[in-house]
């Protein structure tokens, strides 16, 4: 079955094609925004934000979009930004659109508003996007064959000219995804236990790969896919798929560690959240870790990532503005901010 909206908005995280998002290194700055992060608020029933802050955290603007285009609107329920060449690209669920910014600047260049119904999240190769979309929402409890849950698509967008081009259906629901070696992998948010594999030269799926329910965050790193499912009444898991094989194989958390939450990758190391904690491992690890790195005060964690030695925490908040905490990697908290609303991901553009 498919989340209806409402319930799948607020499960869902940005993160990114993943949960995490980062780009090319460059170290001399391009704009007033780069050599920093950005922040998306997903925003309730109004419209979505994005704050930045720089490096050094000496700068610090809590909504660049109104900043720099005015009365224009970003758009509700701002889920994921992905980059391609000197573009940022921000898609809002919630209004079928996808704001084409430049990622130095954060001026207004296009709208793409053609082809989008609930688009999630973004990957780009050669200069195609390929955007995962909800489509129509089954109620919750409808049958695994319901409309809603069968409907979803990966819309193909070009981005040379920002226009839509074409879609492939999914015949399930689909969420994030990552592109790698020419295949979509992407991840099925609810009771479906598949990987999806899309072949992106011939714009078919393949065999799916078994993996369990409850899929969401996934990365890839050193010719592998490391997934994080959390079954509502199971242990919950990182799965590990072998690209070369597509051998699966698992780390089953203790029931201490139910719920996990989100999970990155950086420099060799899995980290993952369970409640408001950090847990870390290493890559080749083949048991959970229970000892958490940083416990933070987040009240609800809606948005994860960890880049350039730094652990990035959302607050989710929907009634008022929330907050980010920043934390080095021995759990020392280097930096709080007063973030927007539905605070869900981190983005790093530099």
């Amino acid at each position: 079955m498919k989340f209806n909206k409402l319930f799948l908005i607020a499960l869902s995280a940005s993160l990114f094609i993943s949960c995490s998002s980062d780009d090319d290194d460059s170290n001399t700055p391009q704009g007033v925004y780069d050599n920093g992060v950005f922040i998306l608020n997903e925003g309730s029933s109004d419209q979505g934000t994005v704050s930045f802050l720089s490096d050094d955290f000496s700068v610090f603007t809590k909504d660049i979009y109104t900043a720099v285009n005015g009365d224009d609107l970003l758009g509700k329920y701002a889920q994921n930004i992905f980059f391609y060449e000197d573009k940022a690209y921000i898609i809002s669920g919630g209004s079928q659109v996808i704001n084409v910014v430049n990622r130095y600047t954060f001026k207004l260049v296009a709208k793409i508003e053609t082809g989008l119904k609930n688009p999630r999240y973004g990957v780009v190769k050669d200069g195609k996007a390929y955007v995962t979309n909800a489509n129509s929402y089954a109620d919750w409890g409808a049958p695994a064959d319901a409309p809603g849950n069968t409907d979803d698509y990966v819309a193909i967008i070009d981005l040379k000219t920002n226009t839509y081009e074409s879609k492939i259906d999914l015949n399930a629901t689909g969420n994030r995804l990552v592109l790698e070696n020419g295949k979509l992998y992407i991840t099925e948010p609810v009771t479906s236990t598949k990987l999806l594999v899309i072949n992106i030269a011939t714009k078919k799926l393949e065999t799916p790969i078994e993996i369990g329910s409850n899929a969401d965050c996934i990365e890839e790193e050193n010719g592998s896919l490391y997934i994080l499912r959390a079954p509502y009444t199971d242990r919950s898991e990182i799965v590990k798929v072998k690209l070369s094989d597509k051998s699966v194989s698992k780390i089953t958390f203790p029931e201490t560690l139910d719920g996990a939450g989100f999970m990155d990758i950086e420099d060799d190391k899995v980290y993952y959240t369970v409640g408001s904690s950090v847990y870390a491992i290493n890559i080749n690890a083949t048991a959970a870790s229970t000892t958490p790195i940083v416990a933070s005060p987040a009240g609800y964690v809606y948005g994860f990532a960890v880049n350039d030695n730094r652990i990035y925490i959302a607050d989710g908040v929907f009634t008022k503005d929330g907050s980010a905490y920043i934390y080095d990697l021995n759990g020392a908290l280097l930096k709080e901010l007063t973030t927007g609303v539905g605070t869900n991901g981190f983005y790093f553009n530099d």
